[in-house]
């Protein structure tokens, strides 16, 4: 059984093409397409746990190589494009999601009462590990699109409390309470799915 741990995506190859990026910069069209090849199944991946549904994944992924194009140029070549590759990809979910206005977790409610007993990632990469890769995308369908696009950004993205406030639209203090409601809402689920699935074998 495929396992899904919850940790950093990597990059879609281990080394990258840096020539073809610098060619891809200058408008070289055979070079575009390379970096579509090599980077669009693992951008896919990562708009489909970010995206309520396979078509608005496959939407996606399209749309952020079509605004790849205006946005390489800003591109820092010293930094990893992969990295930089997947930020592009976060904003732009969360872009859609916010802009469809699908229902938020209750960011006002108390945040100073949130409860202590929320799972640390460690206990939640425990979980994780012990479910296939299609429960771990199904589990992050229940949650609520904040939710789940902080977990997206701070785990598959590796985005900074500081990038993930600025993508989310909130204060940076808020970006911890949103990642502990996540983890929350994500064990949940994920323990909800195999109460389903051990009911449905009995």
């Amino acid at each position: 059984m495929e396992t899904q741990k919850l940790g950093r995506m990597s990059a879609p190859g281990t080394t990258e093409s840096s020539e073809a990026i610098a060619r891809a910069r200058a408008g070289d069209a055979e070079a575009w397409g390379q970096l579509y090849r090599e980077y669009a199944p693992a951008i896919f991946r990562f708009c489909r746990r970010a995206m309520p549904t396979r078509e608005d994944a496959e939407d996606a992924t399209m749309e952020i190589f079509m605004k790849l194009k205006s946005k390489l140029s800003q591109y820092d070549r010293t930094r990893s494009f992969s990295a930089w590759l997947y930020k592009v990809a976060a904003n732009h979910c969360w872009d859609i999601l916010r802009r469809r206005k699908i229902r938020q977790d209750k960011e006002t409610e108390d945040l100073e009462n949130v409860a202590l007993e929320h799972p640390e990632p460690s206990q939640l990469e425990k979980l994780m590990e012990q479910r296939s890769s299609e429960e771990v995308r199904k589990a992050l369908e229940k949650m609520s699109a904040r939710a789940r696009m902080a977990l997206v950004m701070r785990y598959y993205s590796d985005m900074s409390y500081d990038e993930i406030a600025d993508a989310l639209g909130v204060r940076r203090a808020f970006v911890g309470v949103v990642l502990l409601r996540a983890r929350h809402e994500l064990r949940q689920a994920l323990e909800g799915n195999a109460a389903l699935a051990a009911g449905g074998a009995s």
